[in-house]
């Protein structure tokens, strides 16, 4: 493997999955992916419940991917993750970062001794003769919260060499999809309990948005529903027409389907609509980007495009990436491929 490598680490409620880019002189390089999956109630919502099974999953995923270190930049997002845009004076960024957080308490539900900060600039502003500004995302989380996750991983043999965000790994991996310069586009990453949603204009984040839904919650309704099993309902949910299904259950998980799905991207175009509302005047969203593996939910951009009122595409995290010696035929890597913007993306963010 030339050049330098770098493996991102996402903890998700259904699984733990990593990425293993290397970096050189023609570009960037897919070399290791694997996933390993999780006992329900390992994980919560994004966060950490039994360290124990986390860490025994993390072990598997090693042995059996077969990373070449055990150095991983580690992505967090939950209900313990604020994420809000502020206006600081504008200094150099080591006077900025040792005075964080003095400056951003009043912005905090929580005290800022017990909050992990960072703060991402977006523009600088300012009257001439005035005191220059900075507008950008502040992120805050739970110390608490991130050192549990931090621990599980150290659980597993592995160090931790940075903890970033989730949904600017997804920004990451995919804000070079296509995208015109100027537009401004929503990247929507579904996961199994926890959606990402961030809005970009030129890779520049202008807004982010965690929600605790994701594609379990729609397995959820249908396995409820129909009684059956959840590996069956997620069949069911990607497939409508699943043989073995009599027609009365057919509808049956038609509306359960629908009902969990219209609920979903009511929360979706909710979070767009505060977006809209907060924008600078002639900022207007041109079109949303669907990753993780909710996206796999048949009808979910038809959808998202009816309540939107914008083209709806499925993102492509490897587009940009050349493919290596990863052990995974052709196909595997289309299966997995909706599920990587995640670790590929904390893994790139290692290259900063």
């Amino acid at each position: 493997m030339a050049g330098r490598s770098a493996i991102g680490l996402d903890i998700g409620t259904s699984g733990v999955r990593a990425a293993e880019l290397s970096f050189g002189k023609h570009g960037v390089t897919l070399e290791k992916f694997g996933q390993v999956a999780l006992p329900e109630g390992a994980v919560r919502d994004g966060e950490v419940v039994d360290a124990n099974a986390v860490a025994h999953a993390l072990k598997q995923l090693w042995a059996h991917t077969g990373f070449s270190h055990k150095e991983v930049v580690l992505g967090v997002a939950n209900q313990r993750v604020i994420v809000r845009q502020v206006d600081l004076p504008a200094l150099p960024e080591k006077e900025l970062k040792a005075s964080l957080a003095f400056q951003v308490q009043d912005f905090l539900p929580m005290p800022v001794e017990q909050a992990v900060l960072d703060f991402h600039p977006v523009e600088e502003y300012g009257e001439p003769g005035q005191q220059r500004m900075l507008r950008g995302l502040l992120v805050a989380a739970v110390r608490d919260m991130v050192l549990a996750n931090v621990q599980a991983v150290q659980r597993a043999g592995l160090r931790v060499a940075s903890v970033d965000l989730t949904p600017f790994a997804v920004l990451r991996s995919l804000s070079n999809n296509g995208a015109a310069e100027a537009d401004t586009v929503a990247l929507v990453d579904i996961g199994s309990r926890v959606t990402n949603i961030v809005v970009h204009q030129a890779g520049a984040p202008l807004f982010v948005r965690i929600l605790l839904m994701g594609g379990q919650d729609v397995t959820d309704a249908v396995s409820d529903t129909l009684g059956m099993t959840r590996s069956q309902a997620e069949a069911l949910k990607q497939s409508p027409g699943l043989s073995g299904i009599d027609h009365e259950q057919q509808l049956e998980a038609g509306r359960a389907l629908e009902s969990t799905a219209a609920s979903f991207v009511d929360e979706v175009r909710s979070s767009l609509d505060y977006f809209a509302s907060s924008a600078p005047v002639g900022t207007r969203l041109q079109r949303l980007v669907l990753s993780g593996g909710g996206s796999r939910l048949n009808g979910l951009a038809e959808r998202l495009e009816a309540a939107t009122r914008l083209p709806v595409t499925v993102g492509n995290p490897l587009s940009n990436l050349q493919i290596g010696r990863t052990g995974l035929s052709d196909d595997q890597i289309d299966f997995v491929q909706p599920l990587v913007a995640v670790p590929v993306g904390l893994a790139l963010g290692a290259d900063r």
